[in-house]
């Protein structure tokens, strides 16, 4: 049996939300679609959603891209880097996986080169919660308190370093320095 939600199905999800955004590339805008069209679901997908959702919160937690996070926000706490990475997700399938694949290729990204311009942080906390939101919209209660399952990888150690070093991030992440740090 296939599960009621799974990744590829999730990524339409998101990329429908974007579509019925009026703005695509604000992450509050996407995460209100997301929520909408999730709670017209049933509830055992809006519960597989939750866990899609996490699988990619796992998937994109590499500090590779906490390194890039830093640099586009100026810093980034635990939280931020998950706020950042739902932010990452409201951008749709293509842009979320070319940029866990190269961190850097987010100065390539117009939004990211406004946010830039704008002194503005690249967040997506509402991302976080569109199940949630959804369950309770459709069903009236909470989700399972087994949902999701969350094992976060070891980071790769070769990229701990001092975030704040301005001269190791432009060797490691020099298209992103070069928009946020010079």
């Amino acid at each position: 049996m296939l599960p009621a939600m799974n990744k590829e199905q999730f990524w339409e999800l998101i990329a429908a939300a974007r579509d019925r955004a009026i703005t695509p590339h604000d992450s509050a805008a996407v995460a209100r679609e997301a929520t909408a069209l999730l709670a017209a679901r049933p509830a055992e997908e809006i519960v597989a959603a939750e866990q899609v959702l996490w699988d990619l919160m796992v998937e994109s937690y590499t500090n590779r891209l906490w390194a890039a996070a830093y640099i586009a926000n100026g810093g980034c706490s635990d939280d931020g880097f998950d706020y950042f990475r739902g932010w990452l997700i409201a951008q749709g399938r293509e842009v979320f996986e070319r940029v866990v694949a190269d961190p850097d290729a987010l100065a390539s990204l117009p939004t990211v080169q406004a946010a830039a311009a704008a002194g503005t942080d690249l967040e997506g906390e509402d991302m976080l919660v569109i199940a949630w939101n959804a369950h309770i919209t459709a069903i009236g209660d909470q989700l399972p308190p087994d949902a999701p399952t969350i094992r976060y990888p070891q980071l790769d150690p070769v990229w701990y370093f001092d975030f704040s070093d301005s001269d190791e991030m432009a060797r490691r992440l020099p298209r992103l320095a070069a928009l946020y740090l010079e």
